[in-house]
C-alpha cells in the first residue's frame, strides 16, 4: 500500500511550525497555506511472523502429573454443564456435590452482620487476629464439642474449613510419610498426598496409587477395615460418619483403630465433619476413646452444620499429648504451619461461628440438620422401594446405593441422561466405590421429591 507523497506530519506542532498564522486576522481564513511536501518511501504491509510460545526453564511439579484427570467434583460439574448444553431446557437437580442449599439461620447471619458493621467504627475495627482463632470461639468449640474429654481451648486451631486444614496437615507431616485411607474415602486425602509426593505412580489396572494403603470398606465388613491385614503407615486418614458411604464407626471399632495406631506408632487424622448428623449412639469424636489423644488429631467444620460451605469456617484439634518419635509436640509444629501459611479465619465469620454455638444458634443448626436428615430418609425409602441395597443415610447426609456389576460412571451417566439428576459415581472416591453411587441429601424439599419421582420412573 503506497502513501501520498504530500503527506503531512501527524504532529500539530510540526504543522504549525511551517507557517505563522494570525487567527485574529479576518483574512487568515481566506489565505492559502503552502505546506512543503515531504517525500516518503513506500510502506508495504507484511504479515508478522508467528509468535513463538515462550517457556520458562522451570520444571513442572512431577507429582501434579500423577493426578488422574481433574478433581472429582469439578469433573462432575463439567459433565453437568455439558449435559445442560445438550439439553438446555432440562431442569437439572444437583444431588452430587455435597453443597448445602438451605439459608443460614438469621440468628447466625445477624451476628456476622453486626460484626461487619462494627468494622466501620473506631471501637469495632480490628485488623489481623490470632492465627489460631479468637479465644471466645476456641473456648466455645472446646466446651460444645469436647465437653469433659480433656480438650482445652489452646488445643484448637480455627481455620477456613477442614479441607484446607487437610492440606496444611500434609505440609506439616512432609513428603516422606506413608498414608492409609479408607476405601472409598473423601478424595482430598489421596490427592493431597499425591501432590505432596508421598505416593508412587497411579496403577491403572487396580485404580490405586502406589505407596498408599487402601483400607477396603464394604458392606461385608460393615464399612470398617480389616486392621489385621492393614499394613503399618505413618498417617491414617479416617472419617466418621464417613463420606461417601454414610457409615459411622462404633465405639468398639474406634477402640480397635486407636489400639492399632498405638501398636504401630501411627497418627490418626480423624475427620468428624458430619458428627452432628449422628443418630446412633456412636462416638462423635475420636477423643471419646481412651488413649486417643496420644495418637490422634481431629478436624471438623461448620460447613454442613450451619450452611457455611461458602462462608468457610472449621477447626482442627491437636492435643498436647500428641508427640513425634523424638518427643516434640505435634501441636507446636502445626502452630508454626498455621502462622506461616494462614492469617487466621475472617473475624466476621468467626462471629458467626460463635453465634452457632450459643443456645439459639445450636437450636437453629439442629433444625437445618434435621431438615437434611428428612431428605435423606425420603431418598433411602425411594431406593429401598425399588429393590436396591442402600447404605448410609442414618448418620450422614449421604445415601450409598449399590449397582452390582455396573460401572459407577455408567450409572452416573444414565441417571443424568434419563432423569437430569446429578449424583456422584462411587469410583470417584476410590476403587472400593466401584458399583456404587452417592446421592446427596442437600437440596430443597421439592427438588428431593422430584428427583425421587424421576428415580422411580427410571427404575420401576
Amino acid at each position: 500500500m503506497a502513501l501520498s507523497q504530500a503527506s503531512i506530519a501527524s504532529s500539530s506542532s510540526a504543522f504549525f511550525a511551517q507557517t505563522a498564522l494570525d487567527f485574529n486576522s479576518r483574512t487568515s481564513r481566506a489565505q492559502t497555506v503552502a505546506v512543503p511536501a515531504k517525500t516518503v518511501g513506500v510502506c508495504k504491509c507484511v504479515a508478522a511472523p508467528e509468535k513463538t510460545e515462550y517457556k520458562t526453564q522451570v520444571n513442572r511439579n512431577a507429582n501434579m502429573a500423577k493426578l488422574q484427570a481433574g478433581y472429582l467434583f469439578p469433573e462432575i460439574a463439567r459433565r453437568r454443564n455439558a449435559h445442560l448444553q445438550k439439553h438446555p431446557d432440562a431442569k437439572i437437580i444437583p444431588l452430587g456435590i455435597g453443597d448445602t442449599t438451605e439459608p443460614i439461620p438469621e440468628y447466625i447471619t445477624s451476628a456476622m452482620a453486626k460484626r461487619a458493621l462494627a468494622m466501620s467504627t473506631l471501637e469495632g475495627y480490628s485488623g489481623y487476629g490470632p492465627e489460631q482463632g479468637e479465644k471466645p470461639l476456641r473456648v466455645a468449640i472446646a466446651k460444645t464439642f469436647y465437653g469433659d474429654l480433656g480438650i482445652e481451648e489452646d488445643d484448637i486451631f480455627v481455620s477456613d474449613g477442614a479441607k484446607c486444614d487437610i492440606s496444611r496437615l500434609q505440609v506439616l507431616f512432609g513428603a516422606d510419610k506413608t498414608i492409609a485411607v479408607q476405601d472409598p474415602s473423601y478424595p482430598a486425602y489421596v490427592d493431597s498426598s499425591v501432590i505432596m509426593g508421598q505416593t508412587g505412580q497411579y496403577q491403572k489396572s487396580v485404580q490405586k496409587f502406589g505407596n498408599i494403603e487402601y483400607m477396603r470398606c464394604t458392606p461385608d465388613n460393615g464399612f470398617f477395615p480389616d486392621l489385621s491385614s492393614t499394613k503399618r503407615t505413618d498417617i491414617i486418614f479416617f472419617c466418621s460418619p464417613n463420606n461417601p458411604t454414610g457409615s459411622a464407626a462404633t465405639r468398639e471399632q474406634l477402640t480397635q483403630l486407636v489400639k492399632f495406631a498405638k501398636d504401630n506408632g501411627s497418627i490418626i487424622v480423624y475427620d468428624s465433619a458430619y458428627a452432628m448428623y449422628m443418630s446412633d449412639d456412636n462416638p462423635r469424636s475420636i477423643f471419646e476413646i481412651p488413649g486417643a489423644k496420644d495418637v490422634a488429631l481431629e478436624t471438623s467444620s461448620f460447613s454442613k452444620y450451619a450452611g457455611f460451605t461458602g462462608v468457610r469456617l472449621g477447626w482442627t484439634v491437636v492435643p498436647k499429648q500428641l508427640q513425634y518419635s523424638d518427643g516434640f509436640q505435634v501441636a507446636k509444629d502445626f502452630n508454626r504451619i498455621v502462622c506461616t501459611c494462614f492469617n487466621g479465619a475472617s473475624t466476621i465469620i468467626q462471629a458467626g461461628g460463635l453465634a452457632c454455638l450459643q443456645p439459639e444458634g445450636l437450636k437453629a443448626m439442629h433444625g437445618v440438620i434435621n431438615f437434611y436428615k428428612e431428605n435423606t430418609k425420603i431418598i433411602m425409602e425411594t431406593f429401598n422401594s425399588l429393590g436396591f441395597n442402600v447404605y448410609g443415610g442414618t448418620n450422614a447426609p449421604y445415601v450409598w446405593v449399590h449397582f452390582p456389576g455396573q460401572s459407577s460412571w455408567d450409572v452416573f451417566a444414565e441417571i443424568l441422561e434419563k432423569t437430569h439428576v446429578v449424583t456422584t459415581p462411587g469410583s470417584g472416591f476410590g476403587p472400593g466405590g466401584e458399583g456404587f453411587i452417592r446421592v446427596s441429601a442437600f437440596g430443597h424439599r421439592e427438588n428431593i421429591l422430584e428427583a425421587c419421582k424421576r428415580f422411580k420412573q427410571l427404575y420401576k
